[in-house]
């Protein structure tokens, strides 16, 4: 009777819309991973025809085809591309005036008219129309169809439907006579060209035309953001949106994309333009906040990561999350144009450290609706790998509660010719929602202190810091993009509160944190976390820190070095046909400063110096690992850390070439081993792009997630716990480790590990076939191996079943499975195992 009922519903949905969001089963699953919102972006271009029965069917169809996903979520917005965002700042308030909207494809505002020129130019020095003959809009029918959408949105899903407006500050979208005829003193920025981009804190000269919020014309002098704010609060209640999003880093200083800005011009640092930066940015937010209060300001920041605009462009992220009815920036979706995944990650991680409040968004770049991309289908190839990855990452908060993201957005759902494939819907959500069900519950192996409260303070305290705090992101740029498995970050005060309450919290993780001040709360935080057993990988320079921290580390600062080094290791790195180069550049402008590490007390026999620098007759330590008997277990490794990477000019830092210089973030990954891990890369020479990974924890399980540019390479791994038995694979064990040679993108659970030292192993899910048992493996290949198994968080001894070449109905070799040394977290062994072993809870 129930299946006849469902199934009854689901033609019904395709008639009415309305019984899919009726049904008890579309009820969301998700296990308490459920989203708050999911937005919908899309363009007015799928609405190809101005006619109201045509734009109602449009609307269903936009909700009917991601309705999969859609019912993993409280709220469903639609956000709006309607044009450039000159829409408001031309808003007059008839209903009957003429829309401007962005019908083009590519750039509208060039030189050349749309739809003109040779065929040789671009279509970012172009546009054409998307149709032949598009239709025409009034304001008035764009708010016919923000109604329809809430009308047809709750009808497909029984939930509420907000809709958002757009604001863009460049030149993309649709023509803009108010940006780039009428008013060009607001033009600042140069992501698309010279003055291209509108500069948040600019200023408006005298307009004495009528605009809605300035019936009297524009008087002289007025704050861009007052402008904006005034006319935004009129079209917004006019035409009935919900909220506003500002688009490619407008708020967020004037260079969205750029690693130079108003502070850094990629030769050196004005200090002194810092305080007037900030105080700009800053009234921008209050001018726009005084005029539109109440409205909800949702973000796209830039491509950057927190330090790096701070100290690049005068960003001052802490001043700007005061407003809480903002949402905060998503990841970026440059790294399907560029391939620049550590730089997205950093960016990510970096901006959600600290909050307004608890919310944030995770961003999947689906299609382009302006040039001619649809990143899924072609810049991606339909590998999820900027979904797993992004999605692995979560923060911790100042309770210890791991926060995943409440917003996800999907950038777009229609096409630069306003079609809405199903293709796409159909295989981006079943990836979406794999990564949603294993999402971390705990912090990773890894753990990000970030900085979040010291660098907002030392870019204003400090004289000299903006180098060392716009280096630090870009090292983890680097090493991230190099295969450092970084997933989990907190920012340093909410580190304080978790550990002065909760001080096993992070009994399994690696704290990855820059030197704290001298005297600070948290030189003496990280301090007692080394000495009671916690495992630390502190980086960057320490020119700062105090004598107790410096003696933890058994470090001195002598004269700093830059330039060209030879760099000695002592530990086994990639397994490479052609070695990485033994030269390194040190450029202490990209560096946070010179080298100036030594080894205070070279007689120290705790001491092990993990890698050295050479230039002439002096040397300086730039990678050491230090352990004392009464630390109990703890460990602390330091790294001075190489930008390799310099600005030529381009948007973004350039990393040197690998081929003739050695890469210095490598020291991170390789620097592991001291904790016990290996994640070692095996390839041809040093050119070969290596992998991106996280290693996160879901349910006591460990979920690797990776991208690999180059699929020759293979990879090499090796826990404390034995070697991690990667889910549905087999692996042919080389000295204890497994080895995988891993498609373009992949995600795999892992809950087995083994110390076993060769053979081909296999680690298989099989059925349950039993009542009351939920999950059960098979590990295959086995030789006198001792099996750690990692079973869910619930699981007690209880409830654990092992079975030793046994096979249905598990009638015969059953044994007995030990607890693990909770050390090692929340397991259990099996020893001396030979044959199959089969496990089940």
């Amino acid at each position: 009777m129930k299946f006849k009922i469902a199934l009854l519903s689901f033609l019904l949905a395709g008639v009415t819309g309305r019984a899919i969001a009726q049904s008890p089963y579309a009820l969301s699953t998700l296990k308490g991973k459920s989203f708050n919102n999911i937005t919908l972006e899309a363009s007015l271009k799928p609405f190809k025809k101005n006619d109201k029965a045509y734009i109602r069917e449009v609307a269903k169809e936009m909700f009917v085809q991601w309705h999969a996903l859609l019912r993993h979520a409280d709220t469903v917005s639609v956000m709006l591309w309607t044009g450039d965002g000159s829409e408001i700042l031309e808003y007059k308030g008839p209903g009957s005036q003429p829309l401007e909207w962005a019908r083009y494809m590519g750039n509208p505002n060039t030189e050349h008219e749309v739809n003109s020129g040779p065929k040789e130019l671009s279509i970012h020095e172009r546009a054409y129309l998307y149709l032949d003959n598009p239709p025409k809009f009034t304001y008035a029918d764009l708010k016919f169809i923000v109604q329809t959408l809430k009308e047809e949105g709750a009808k497909v899903t029984g939930k509420p439907i907000r809709i958002g407006e757009t604001f863009d500050p460049g030149p993309e979208f649709a023509k803009s006579d108010f940006k780039y005829k009428k008013h060009r003193e607001i033009l600042g920025g140069s992501a698309m060209g010279h003055n291209t981009m509108v500069s948040c804190y600019s200023v408006l000269n005298a307009d004495k035309e009528a605009y809605a919020g300035f019936p009297k014309g524009i008087p002289a002098n007025t704050p861009f953001g007052t402008f904006l704010g005034r006319q935004s609060k009129h079209f917004l209640k006019d035409m009935g949106f919900d909220f506003i999003w500002l688009s490619n880093g407008f708020g967020y200083g004037v260079e969205g994309w750029s690693s130079t800005g108003a502070i850094f011009n990629g030769k050196g640092f004005d200090q002194a333009k810092l305080e007037d930066t900030k105080d700009k940015i800053a009234g921008f937010w209050k001018y726009f906040r005084a005029e539109c209060p109440d409205i909800q300001i949702q973000t796209r920041g830039t491509n950057l990561s927190t330090g790096a605009d701070l100290a690049r462009d005068g960003v001052n992220l802490k001043a700007i999350y005061k407003d809480k009815n903002l949402l905060p920036p998503p990841n970026s979706p440059w790294a399907a144009l560029d391939g620049d995944f550590g730089l997205e990650m950093v960016g990510y991680m970096s901006r959600m450290a600290e909050l307004p409040g608890e919310n944030y968004l995770f961003r999947f770049y689906t299609h382009d609706p302006w040039w001619l991309n649809s990143p899924w289908l072609d810049r991606y190839g339909r590998e999820p790998h900027d979904i797993y990855l992004p999605m692995s990452v979560s923060r911790i908060n100042n309770k210890g509660e791991v926060k995943l993201p409440s917003h996800l957005s999907l950038l777009s759902i229609d096409d630069a010719y306003g079609n809405m494939p199903t293709q796409v819907p159909d295989e981006v959500t079943p990836n979406i929602l794999k990564a949603r069900y294993d999402a971390p519950t705990a912090p990773g192996p890894l753990v990000w202190v970030y900085p979040f409260d010291e660098y907002h303070d030392w870019a204003y305290r400090y004289k000299d810091r903006l180098p060392e705090i716009y280096y630090g992101d870009w090292l983890i740029r680097q090493a991230i993009n190099n295969g450092f498995p970084l997933n989990t970050v907190i920012s340093t005060g909410s580190f304080q509160k978790v550990i002065k309450n909760k001080p096993a919290f992070f009994n399994e993780s690696i704290l990855v944190a820059t030197a704290p001040d001298a005297g600070s709360d948290m030189e003496q935080a990280l301090i007692d976390f080394v000495k009671n057993g916690g495992k630390l990988m502190v980086y960057g320079p320490t020119d700062h820190a105090g004598k107790a921290f410096l003696d933890l580390l058994n470090i001195k600062n002598g004269t700093p070095l830059e330039g060209e080094f030879k760099i000695s290791t002592n530990y086994q790195g990639d397994l490479l046909t052609n070695p990485y180069p033994d030269k390194i550049q040190h450029n202490a402008l990209f560096s946070g400063g010179g080298i100036s590490t030594q080894i205070n007390n070279s007689s120290d026999q705790h001491t092990k110096i993990l890698a050295r620098m050479q230039q002439a007759d002096q040397s300086r330590e730039v990678a050491l690992e230090r352990q004392l008997p009464e630390w109990n277990g703890g460990k602390v490794v330091y790294l001075r850390g190489t930008n390799s990477s310099k600005f030529n000019g381009g948007k973004l830092l350039h990393p040197d070439d690998p081929s003739k210089l050695f890469t210095g973030p490598l020291l991170l990954r390789f620097a592991l081993r001291e904790f016990g891990i290996t994640s070692q890369i095996e390839k041809e020479n040093p050119s070969v792009k290596n992998p991106v990974m996280t290693i996160s924890r879901s349910n006591n399980a460990f979920i690797f997630s990776g991208y690999n540019p180059n699929t020759t390479i293979t990879n090499h791994f090796k826990f404390p716990q034995g070697a991690p038995l990667l889910l549905g694979l087999e692996t042919k064990l080389d000295v204890s480790n497994s080895v995988y040679q891993l498609p373009t993108s992949w995600n795999r659970e892992c809950r087995i590990f083994i110390e076993q030292n060769e053979g081909i192993v296999s680690c298989k899910e099989l059925h349950s076939g039993q009542k009351d048992i939920s999950k059960r493996y098979q590990i295959s290949g086995l030789k006198n191996a001792t099996v750690r198994i990692y079973a869910a968080d619930d699981v007690t001894a209880e409830n654990f079943n092992a079975y030793v070449n046994s096979d249905y109905p598990w009638k015969t070799g059953r044994i007995t499975a030990k607890k693990g040394d909770p050390k090692l977290g929340k397991h259990f062994v099996v020893e001396n195992v030979t044959g199959n072993l089969t496990v089940s809870w």
